[in-house]
Protein backbone atom coordinates (compact mmCIF):
# COMPACT_ATOMS: atom_id res chain seq x y z
CA UNK A 1 0.00 0.00 0.00
CA UNK A 2 3.01 2.24 0.92
CA UNK A 3 4.60 1.41 -2.62
CA UNK A 4 1.26 2.24 -4.05
CA UNK A 5 1.23 5.31 -2.63
CA UNK A 6 4.70 6.02 -3.42
CA UNK A 7 3.81 5.36 -6.97
CA UNK A 8 0.99 8.14 -7.33
CA UNK A 9 2.63 10.47 -5.68
CA UNK A 10 6.40 10.25 -8.23
CA UNK A 11 3.45 9.91 -11.14
CA UNK A 12 1.09 13.00 -9.74
CA UNK A 13 4.47 14.95 -9.63
CA UNK A 14 5.49 14.32 -12.75
CA UNK A 15 2.04 14.66 -14.54
CA UNK A 16 2.24 18.48 -12.62
CA UNK A 17 5.69 18.78 -14.00
CA UNK A 18 4.95 18.31 -17.66
CA UNK A 19 1.27 19.53 -17.71
CA UNK A 20 3.17 23.08 -16.34
CA UNK A 21 6.09 23.01 -18.53
CA UNK A 22 3.48 22.30 -21.77
CA UNK A 23 1.14 25.07 -20.58
CA UNK A 24 3.82 27.62 -20.14
CA UNK A 25 5.44 26.64 -24.11
CA UNK A 26 2.03 26.85 -25.59
CA UNK A 27 1.06 29.78 -24.01
CA UNK A 28 4.34 31.16 -25.73
CA UNK A 29 3.71 30.23 -28.92
CA UNK A 30 0.14 31.60 -28.47
CA UNK A 31 1.49 34.90 -28.07
CA UNK A 32 1.17 37.53 -25.13
CA UNK A 33 -1.80 39.58 -24.65
CA UNK A 34 -2.59 42.13 -21.67
CA UNK A 35 -5.34 40.72 -19.25
CA UNK A 36 -7.29 44.08 -19.63
CA UNK A 37 -7.17 43.53 -23.34
CA UNK A 38 -8.71 39.84 -23.40
CA UNK A 39 -11.90 39.69 -25.45
CA UNK A 40 -14.02 36.95 -24.12
CA UNK A 41 -12.41 33.96 -26.66
CA UNK A 42 -9.33 34.92 -25.27
CA UNK A 43 -10.89 34.26 -21.35
CA UNK A 44 -12.78 31.49 -22.41
CA UNK A 45 -9.57 29.98 -24.15
CA UNK A 46 -7.61 30.80 -20.35
CA UNK A 47 -9.87 28.76 -18.65
CA UNK A 48 -9.73 25.95 -20.96
CA UNK A 49 -6.61 25.88 -20.67
CA UNK A 50 -6.64 25.49 -17.25
CA UNK A 51 -9.12 23.39 -16.76
CA UNK A 52 -7.20 20.96 -19.20
CA UNK A 53 -4.02 21.20 -17.58
CA UNK A 54 -5.55 20.90 -14.04
CA UNK A 55 -6.70 17.21 -15.74
CA UNK A 56 -3.92 15.96 -16.88
CA UNK A 57 -1.99 16.74 -13.79
CA UNK A 58 -4.62 15.46 -11.16
CA UNK A 59 -6.78 12.51 -12.73
CA UNK A 60 -4.36 9.76 -11.67
CA UNK A 61 -6.98 7.20 -13.38
CA UNK A 62 -7.28 9.24 -16.82
CA UNK A 63 -5.05 8.93 -20.00
CA UNK A 64 -2.24 11.02 -19.88
CA UNK A 65 -1.55 11.64 -23.34
CA UNK A 66 -5.00 12.09 -24.53
CA UNK A 67 -4.69 14.99 -22.06
CA UNK A 68 -1.72 16.65 -23.40
CA UNK A 69 -2.99 15.58 -26.96
CA UNK A 70 -6.04 17.78 -26.23
CA UNK A 71 -4.00 20.65 -24.88
CA UNK A 72 -2.16 20.88 -28.08
CA UNK A 73 -5.05 20.72 -30.42
CA UNK A 74 -6.80 23.46 -28.06
CA UNK A 75 -3.79 25.29 -29.01
CA UNK A 76 -3.54 25.01 -32.66
CA UNK A 77 -7.77 25.51 -32.97
CA UNK A 78 -6.45 28.74 -30.68
CA UNK A 79 -3.61 29.79 -33.80
CA UNK A 80 -6.28 28.92 -36.11
CA UNK A 81 -9.33 31.57 -34.91
CA UNK A 82 -6.28 34.47 -33.96
CA UNK A 83 -5.00 34.07 -37.80
CA UNK A 84 -8.75 34.07 -39.55
CA UNK A 85 -9.58 37.14 -37.32
CA UNK A 86 -6.03 38.61 -38.51
CA UNK A 87 -7.23 38.31 -42.13
CA UNK A 88 -10.47 38.56 -41.48
CA UNK A 89 -12.86 41.49 -40.51
CA UNK A 90 -15.74 39.60 -41.13
CA UNK A 91 -14.37 36.77 -39.05
CA UNK A 92 -13.07 39.26 -36.42
CA UNK A 93 -16.58 40.55 -35.86
CA UNK A 94 -18.13 37.29 -35.24
CA UNK A 95 -15.87 35.97 -32.83
CA UNK A 96 -14.83 39.14 -30.79
CA UNK A 97 -18.00 41.22 -31.96
CA UNK A 98 -17.17 45.24 -32.19
CA UNK A 99 -17.46 48.34 -30.01
CA UNK A 100 -20.59 50.12 -29.22
CA UNK A 101 -21.56 53.43 -28.81
CA UNK A 102 -23.46 53.57 -25.21
CA UNK A 103 -23.37 57.45 -24.84
CA UNK A 104 -23.69 59.56 -27.80
CA UNK A 105 -23.42 63.56 -26.75
CA UNK A 106 -24.71 63.17 -23.33
CA UNK A 107 -27.44 60.84 -24.22
CA UNK A 108 -27.98 57.34 -23.46
CA UNK A 109 -27.97 54.51 -26.23
CA UNK A 110 -31.10 52.47 -24.93
CA UNK A 111 -31.29 49.80 -27.51
CA UNK A 112 -27.05 49.54 -27.51
CA UNK A 113 -27.62 49.42 -24.07
CA UNK A 114 -29.67 46.31 -23.80
CA UNK A 115 -27.63 44.74 -27.22
CA UNK A 116 -24.90 44.67 -24.36
CA UNK A 117 -26.73 43.41 -22.06
CA UNK A 118 -26.27 46.95 -19.18
CA UNK A 119 -28.34 48.70 -17.17
CA UNK A 120 -27.77 52.43 -16.09
CA UNK A 121 -26.45 51.38 -12.73
CA UNK A 122 -23.28 49.41 -14.69
CA UNK A 123 -22.99 52.55 -17.15
CA UNK A 124 -22.55 54.95 -14.65
CA UNK A 125 -20.47 52.61 -12.44
CA UNK A 126 -18.14 52.07 -15.66
CA UNK A 127 -18.26 55.65 -16.13
CA UNK A 128 -17.11 56.77 -12.22
CA UNK A 129 -14.20 54.63 -13.02
CA UNK A 130 -12.97 56.82 -14.84
CA UNK A 131 -14.05 59.79 -12.79
CA UNK A 132 -17.18 60.66 -14.61
CA UNK A 133 -19.92 61.21 -12.38
CA UNK A 134 -22.74 62.72 -15.19
CA UNK A 135 -23.20 61.59 -18.11
CA UNK A 136 -24.38 64.77 -19.38
CA UNK A 137 -20.18 65.38 -19.79
CA UNK A 138 -20.14 62.33 -22.00
CA UNK A 139 -19.75 62.96 -25.91
CA UNK A 140 -19.42 59.38 -26.79
CA UNK A 141 -18.95 55.98 -24.59
CA UNK A 142 -17.85 53.07 -26.83
CA UNK A 143 -18.04 49.72 -25.14
CA UNK A 144 -15.05 48.17 -26.31
CA UNK A 145 -14.60 44.05 -26.77
CA UNK A 146 -12.72 43.20 -23.58
CA UNK A 147 -15.65 44.73 -21.67
CA UNK A 148 -13.96 48.43 -21.37
CA UNK A 149 -15.20 51.69 -21.68
CA UNK A 150 -13.91 54.42 -23.83
CA UNK A 151 -15.26 57.94 -23.38
CA UNK A 152 -14.54 61.38 -25.09
CA UNK A 153 -15.92 63.71 -22.80
CA UNK A 154 -17.15 66.95 -24.08
CA UNK A 155 -14.75 69.88 -24.79
CA UNK A 156 -15.81 71.55 -21.97
CA UNK A 157 -15.43 69.31 -19.86
CA UNK A 158 -12.00 67.77 -21.12
CA UNK A 159 -9.06 68.42 -19.09
CA UNK A 160 -6.71 71.05 -20.37
CA UNK A 161 -3.38 69.63 -22.42
CA UNK A 162 0.11 71.48 -22.71
CA UNK A 163 -0.58 73.52 -25.60
CA UNK A 164 -4.32 74.91 -23.75
CA UNK A 165 -2.00 76.57 -21.07
CA UNK A 166 1.24 76.98 -23.40
CA UNK A 167 3.14 74.85 -21.36
CA UNK A 168 6.53 73.49 -22.72
CA UNK A 169 5.78 70.53 -24.96
CA UNK A 170 9.78 69.83 -25.58
CA UNK A 171 10.20 66.15 -26.43
CA UNK A 172 12.41 64.67 -23.42
CA UNK A 173 15.29 63.22 -24.39
CA UNK A 174 15.66 60.01 -22.55
CA UNK A 175 12.88 57.39 -21.23
CA UNK A 176 13.78 56.99 -17.64
CA UNK A 177 15.74 53.88 -17.70
CA UNK A 178 17.81 51.82 -15.10
CA UNK A 179 21.32 52.11 -15.09
CA UNK A 180 22.57 50.48 -12.19
CA UNK A 181 20.85 47.79 -10.14
CA UNK A 182 22.31 45.98 -6.76
CA UNK A 183 25.92 47.65 -7.71
CA UNK A 184 26.16 46.49 -11.00
CA UNK A 185 26.16 48.75 -14.48
CA UNK A 186 23.21 47.62 -17.26
CA UNK A 187 25.78 48.00 -19.89
CA UNK A 188 23.14 47.54 -22.68
CA UNK A 189 20.28 50.17 -21.13
CA UNK A 190 23.40 52.95 -21.51
CA UNK A 191 24.52 51.59 -25.15
CA UNK A 192 20.60 52.06 -25.62
CA UNK A 193 20.56 55.94 -24.30
CA UNK A 194 23.60 56.06 -26.34
CA UNK A 195 25.77 57.21 -23.29
CA UNK A 196 28.99 54.93 -21.87
CA UNK A 197 29.87 54.02 -18.35
CA UNK A 198 32.65 57.24 -18.19
CA UNK A 199 29.64 59.12 -17.87
CA UNK A 200 28.08 57.32 -15.28
CA UNK A 201 30.77 57.61 -13.22
CA UNK A 202 31.45 61.38 -13.85
CA UNK A 203 27.79 61.65 -13.19
CA UNK A 204 28.52 59.61 -9.67
CA UNK A 205 31.62 60.97 -8.96
CA UNK A 206 29.28 64.72 -8.52
CA UNK A 207 27.36 62.86 -5.81
CA UNK A 208 30.85 62.11 -4.07
CA UNK A 209 29.95 58.37 -4.92
CA UNK A 210 33.27 56.81 -5.89
CA UNK A 211 32.24 52.86 -5.84
CA UNK A 212 29.58 51.59 -8.06
CA UNK A 213 29.11 48.22 -5.39
CA UNK A 214 28.02 51.60 -3.24
CA UNK A 215 24.80 52.12 -5.40
CA UNK A 216 21.49 50.18 -5.11
CA UNK A 217 20.04 51.48 -7.92
CA UNK A 218 20.26 54.56 -10.14
CA UNK A 219 18.09 55.53 -12.93
CA UNK A 220 18.47 58.43 -15.75
CA UNK A 221 15.83 61.06 -15.89
CA UNK A 222 13.69 61.93 -18.77
CA UNK A 223 16.14 65.33 -18.55
CA UNK A 224 19.41 63.43 -18.16
CA UNK A 225 19.63 63.60 -14.94
CA UNK A 226 21.01 60.59 -12.39
CA UNK A 227 19.01 59.29 -10.03
CA UNK A 228 20.71 57.34 -7.23
CA UNK A 229 20.08 55.35 -4.00
CA UNK A 230 22.45 54.35 -2.16
CA UNK A 231 22.76 50.90 0.14
CA UNK A 232 22.12 51.36 3.18
CA UNK A 233 20.61 54.72 2.72
CA UNK A 234 17.35 56.36 3.45
CA UNK A 235 17.80 58.76 1.31
CA UNK A 236 18.34 59.34 -2.62
CA UNK A 237 19.32 62.50 -4.91
CA UNK A 238 19.38 62.93 -8.56
CA UNK A 239 20.90 65.69 -10.90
Amino acid sequence: MEAFTEVNIFEMIFRTTVAFTTILILARIIGKKQLSQFTFFHYVTGITFGSIAAEISSKADGVFIDGLIGLIWWTVLTLLVSFITLHSTKARVLIDDKPMILVKNGVIMNQALKKARLHTDELTMLLREQGIFSVDEVHYALFETNGELSVIKKPAHSPATKPDVKADITIPPFVPTEVIANGKIHSKNLLELDLTEEWLRNKLRKKKIQNIEDVYYAQVLENGSLYVSLKNSNGNSSS
